[in-house]
């Protein structure tokens, strides 16, 4: 019986079986998995626009930060196809630390609600209605999962990384 390579992948959490927990569990195993993904790609292929669209590594997490921002900072976005163009000024560890650093602020924001069913507290975005929380965490892990699945097949186009 042949023997079945070791997975090296990281895999899903083991979380409480609160609904927050979960939803909040799996999240943030997107959320670093994307950023690991990302952190120690090599310039300029990170910037390289892997496919046609213009999809690249970098860009992937200045979109999730832009959508992080919107999502649970409040933070208003002009114009989201641009939020895929990482600023040519910012390195790699910029924007990794960028991304970690707005997380960090959702995660303040996300650890003072208790009710899952509750508007998503979003200062600046008065007159608008809020989505639940429990929706905002969806979302997040759907965005996050959707552009992590991206980031998964550029980085081994760029140089071979596999695994999250």
């Amino acid at each position: 019986m042949p023997t079945s390579a070791r997975r090296n992948d990281t895999p899903p959490p083991r979380t409480a079986n609160s609904e927050s927990d979960v939803l909040r569990g799996f999240l943030d195993y997107l959320r670093a998995s994307i950023a690991a993904k990302v952190d120690g790609a090599a310039e300029p292929q990170v910037r390289a626009a892997a496919v046609p669209s213009g999809t690249s590594l970098l860009g992937l997490l200045s979109h999730l930060i832009a959508v992080e921002s919107a999502t649970f900072l409040g933070e208003r976005v002009a114009d989201w196809q641009a939020t895929f163009q990482p600023d040519p000024a910012d390195s790699v560890a910029d924007v990794v630390a960028r991304y970690r650093a707005t997380v960090e602020r959702a995660n303040k924001v996300l650890d003072a609600c208790t009710d899952l069913g509750a508007p998503l507290p979003r200062p600046g975005r008065s007159g608008r209605p809020s989505p639940s929380v429990r929706w905002a965490l969806t979302h997040m892990i759907e965005e996050t999962g959707r552009h992590a699945g991206h980031a998964d097949i550029i980085r081994e186009l760029v140089d071979g990384a596999t695994g999250r």
